[in-house]
């Protein structure tokens, strides 16, 4: 197959599922075409079916912002025509499955099919933003295929837009083989950690739909029951504000900032729990991440979470916000060693359920289904 990967290049989850799902399909074989602004961050490795096709957005002065789903339009039906690709795959309704339509339309072609995956966002903007409700739903119903990372993602899809139509819901996955602290990369625990103190740790854009706040919160409570440390990785526009927050509970000495990790499992290396205090994730690719690696996740019920974290068994959930509960949870996990390592071997156990080469087939059954219709 020759596939266009339509995708953000950043470090949200959207952007690491797209670049591992290109990477495998070329290494099975298939033709991948990324197209986007920028090449995304998870490309670093070189394979001779990926190809890297960047848009170009140039500024006019007739224009306020630069049309960049118009320019991505003209980039697909360039790509298309030169390599006679077979699907375009939009990583979010908006704008890279309105583009791909348009590019489509502009084509005249029956043959090239359109499969948009919904991975949250695209979806939970809607309530922010109604003027966008009816792009969105028309991208859904116009694509050939969707897919949705959670059974959770799916209904909400289906009530807040009202589709008719099949969506398929395909897990996000992991490579086990990165969990596994054998192999080499493995973080250096003394580094962040000198005294033997345990390692709590958060990831996300730091965006206030992820609590982090919530999560300095936690961790200044279970600091006053035992020594530790917590990372916080990313960026975002709340960094500044947690930083403050940091300041004012006298954490800095024991809160490390350590900015965007392109391979978070090697920070996740060192932790012992992972915080995802979110009120929103469509399905928790990070906290999947951290189990991979043997870290249990303690968080809120909320979204596609519990269909990832097993409560009682691979970590802990409670409702948004019940940040005591949580840090009880964390301080009662990290005090019983012989409790924690069940927790850790049970995280293991569950993360293989979405081991890459368990999910991998569904997309590509997906792909040809897609085909033939």
């Amino acid at each position: 197959m020759k596939i266009g990967m339509i995708c953000y290049p950043t470090h949200g989850g959207s952007g690491v599922v797209a670049s591992e799902l290109g990477l495998e399909l070329a290494r099975r074989g298939h033709d991948v075409h990324f197209i986007s602004y920028a090449v995304p961050f998870r490309l670093r490795e070189y394979h001779p079916n990926i190809f890297l096709h960047e848009v170009d957005v140039a500024s006019y002065p007739l224009f306020k912002y630069p049309p960049y789903d118009l320019s991505l339009a003209t980039k697909i039906v360039d790509v298309t025509q030169e390599y006679d690709l077979d699907l375009l795959h939009a990583h979010y309704a908006v704008p890279h499955a309105t583009s791909a339509y348009l590019a489509k339309h502009i084509l005249n072609s029956k043959k090239l099919k359109v499969i948009t995956t919904l991975h949250g966002t695209d979806i939970t903007l809607v309530g922010a933003d109604k003027s966008f409700f009816s792009v969105i739903k028309f991208s859904i119903e116009q694509s050939d295929g969707v897919t949705a990372v959670s059974n959770y993602l799916k209904q909400r899809t289906i009530e807040e837009f009202q589709i008719n139509r099949d969506i398929k819901v395909i897990y996000n996955f992991i490579d086990p083989s990165k969990g596994d602290h054998s192999t080499p990369g493995v973080c250096k625990r003394e580094k962040y950690a000198p005294a033997g103190e345990r390692v709590l740790i958060h990831a996300s854009n730091f965006r206030p739909v992820k609590r982090v706040s919530d999560v300095v919160r936690i961790f200044a409570k279970v600091r006053e029951q035992m020594h530790c440390k917590l990372l916080l990785v990313g960026e975002g526009p709340e960094r500044l504000f947690i930083q403050q927050l940091v300041k004012e509970l006298k954490l800095r000495e024991d809160v490390l900032f350590l900015g965007e990790v392109d391979y978070i499992e090697e920070v996740l290396r060192c932790a012992d729990i992972f915080l995802l205090p979110s009120e929103q994730e469509s399905f928790g690719l990070v906290a999947l991440e951290a189990m991979n690696c043997g870290v249990p996740v303690i968080g809120a019920r909320t979204g596609g979470v519990p269909e990832v974290v097993v409560h009682g068994e691979t970590g802990f959930l409670f409702p948004v916000g019940e940040i005591n509960a949580m840090t009880q949870a964390a301080i009662e996990l990290l005090s019983d060693n012989a409790r924690f390592r069940r927790f850790v071997a049970a995280s293991r156990q569950r993360a293989r359920r979405f081991a890459m080469e368990k999910i991998m087939p569904e997309w590509e059954s997906y792909y040809r289904e897609v085909l033939e219709r």
